[in-house]
């Protein structure tokens, strides 16, 4: 089946190890992790970064095989996850962006289509996590309010 907003159709992707303990090889405890990803937080980076992060400088393949819970939960249960999904986020980021260009650039109507992509992927992934209470009942995506939320 074809992606919604672009012409591919492939379905390539990397997976996870099928074993779900820890390599041999890593001597670091789930404590440990947990404070590293806590402390990356406080930093301001999101958990995807703080994934990323720990896999490239800490040797950390994936947290949930070492701690026995994902990065998000951790951060939810130290109360210091983001108010946002940062999926969303980071489509609100896109469409601020795309609306600064389309500031200078008025007639650039490539852009004027592809922000309402963006848009209409960002409504319908609000009206999801508003549905699976990751959102307040009352939140409302408006351009005006994007720039606040995303700063």
């Amino acid at each position: 089946m074809g992606r919604m907003y672009t012409p591919g159709k492939g379905i390539a992707s990397s997976s996870i190890p099928y074993k779900r303990t820890p390599p041999s090889w890593l001597k670091v405890t789930p404590q440990e992790v947990a404070e590293h990803i806590v402390k990356l937080a406080r930093k301001g980076m999101y958990p995807s970064q703080i994934g990323v992060l720990l896999r490239d400088t800490a040797g950390i393949p994936q947290v949930k095989s070492v701690t026995g819970s994902k990065i998000l939960r951790i951060l939810k249960k130290n109360g210091i996850a983001p108010e946002i999904p940062e999926d969303l986020y980071n489509l609100i980021k896109k469409a601020v962006a795309v609306r600064k260009h389309l500031e200078k650039f008025r007639k650039d109507k490539d852009s004027k289509y592809r922000l309402i992509l963006i848009e209409s992927r960002i409504h319908r992934l609000a009206r999801y996590y508003r549905k699976a209470k990751k959102l307040p009942a009352n939140f409302k995506y408006t351009p005006a309010s994007a720039a606040t939320l995303v700063s």
